[in-house]
């Protein structure tokens, strides 16, 4: 019979080939994978320098022992070039792959933006770990880095550069960190704390230019402002990855269209992770990546399964000011309000039926994490 083919090394991924096999260890499964396809956290990648990680330190299991473990056809450094979804085929450079099932789980690319300067091709972005090896190579023996986008990347990799002896300067076009992410309230009480560890922020600019200056580089801001820095890291957000999907004539939104048992608009084919949008939501981080694995591998082995996401706060990892936050849609209509404020901040979201639907705590009121929780799920 045609194997489940699933595309991409990621959490999403190996999570589901991992769910799957609980439940079926029979059905032949394929992982195809651009990269190695070791197994590793990829959120480590953003606070790993502080603790002296090595890239090959961050791989838990290479690609080898993954494919024994969950008794799979791992085929590494193989780029996916089409989708052929009437014959139920894949391309590859190394031959063609017939499915049963395919499933997605391409990932995200770091957003690029049209930056000037005669050193814009040099701004460099942390999305796997051959960038992230990159990206220690480039920093050896510097002491100075440029973070461009005070996001929940931005914020994680200057708290960890800063802790690590580095000078960090941050620039974003809002009035405070993790802007997307936060009520203003509670963004602003990251500034403080890091600019104690070394962190220099910019707000409400952003940079237009990067060009070299002798073996560093220079940054022109918006404002007018110039800043120094021997290396210049990009953490303005993830795009996903829908060409694949695209020209293969899938449902395309913010991300690759998916219902909630991750079916795209062809009824082989299903997407996962941080390329799908689920029933117009994208959800990128942790753990709805874990809980829609563990609904496909139903799907597919069981009987057709819809996700379904409780409260999952994402935490930010920050030392110098913890963050905790049950994220709220981009389209939410509601207020948030404050209901403490005592060596940090207690914040809940109230939506247009007085139902709480979202939380943010900073300081030491992270310590109400499991309070918050089941005050969403009353």
């Amino acid at each position: 019979m045609d194997p489940i083919v699933i595309i991409g090394s990621g959490l999403a991924g190996f999570t589901l080939a991992r769910e799957f096999r609980k439940l079926d260890a029979a059905t032949p499964l394929v992982l195809v994978t651009a990269d190695g396809g070791d197994f590793y956290s990829k959120p480590m990648l953003s606070n790993a320098f502080a603790q002296g990680k090595a890239p090959q330190q961050l791989v838990n299991t290479p690609a080898a022992t993954m494919a024994e473990q969950l008794a799979i056809t791992l085929t590494s450094h193989a780029r996916v070039e089409r989708i052929r979804p009437k014959d139920r085929e894949i391309d590859t450079a190394s031959g063609t792959l017939r499915y049963s099932k395919l499933v997605l789980a391409v990932g995200a690319d770091p957003i690029r933006l049209p930056l000037a300067g005669d050193a814009a091709a040099e701004v460099l972005s942390v999305n796997d770990l051959a960038d992230y090896a990159i990206f220690r190579q480039h920093i050896e023996g510097k002491s100075r880095v440029a973070i461009i986008g005070a996001g929940l990347i931005g914020c994680e990799f200057a708290n960890d550069l800063a802790g690590a002896g580095f000078a960090v300067t941050v620039v974003d076009p809002s009035p405070q960190p993790l802007a997307s992410l936060l009520p203003p309230e509670a963004g602003q009480q990251l500034v403080e704390p890091l600019a104690h560890l070394g962190v220099d922020w910019h707000f409400g600019t952003s940079v237009e230019a990067v060009d070299h200056q002798g073996s560093s580089y220079r940054l022109t801001l918006k404002n007018g402002d110039i800043i120094d820095s021997e290396c210049v890291l990009s953490a303005v957000g993830l795009r996903p990855r829908t060409t694949l999907a695209q020209e293969a004539g899938l449902a395309i939104n913010r991300g690759i269209v998916a219902d909630k048992t991750l079916r795209t608009s062809d009824e082989h084919i299903y997407a996962l992770g941080d390329c799908v949008e689920i029933d117009g939501q994208v959800r990128p981080y942790v753990l709805p990546i874990m809980q829609a694995a563990k609904a496909l591998a139903r799907t597919l082995a069981v009987e057709q399964t819809e996700v379904v996401f409780p409260p999952m706060p994402v935490a930010v990892k920050t030392p110098a000011w913890p963050v905790v936050v049950q994220p709220v849609a981009r389209d939410a209509v509601g207020q948030w309000q404050i209901q403490e404020q005592n060596d940090g901040i207690r914040m809940i979201f109230v939506d247009g039926n007085q139902r709480i639907t979202g939380f943010a705590l900073t300081g030491k009121q992270t310590s109400a994490r499991s309070e918050m929780i089941k005050l969403l799920a009353a």
